[in-house]
């Protein structure tokens, strides 16, 4: 029993020191969305109501 404790007590003197620091520079989130298809889409259902509307102007 006593070297399991001498052996615990050597690995956690040996291991290495672990440091959380905040990094230097500001972290940056990119959030680029495409939304284009949502516009597309909404730009067709209108284009095809006013098609119903006026027919023959498109």
């Amino acid at each position: 029993m006593n070297r399991i404790i001498i052996a615990i007590g050597l690995a956690f003197g040996i291991s290495g020191c672990i440091q959380v620091r905040a990094p230097e520079k500001p972290i940056e989130i990119n959030l680029n969305v495409n939304i284009r298809q949502e516009v597309v889409v909404s730009l067709r259902d209108d284009v095809k109501k006013l098609d119903q509307q006026f027919p023959g102007v498109f």
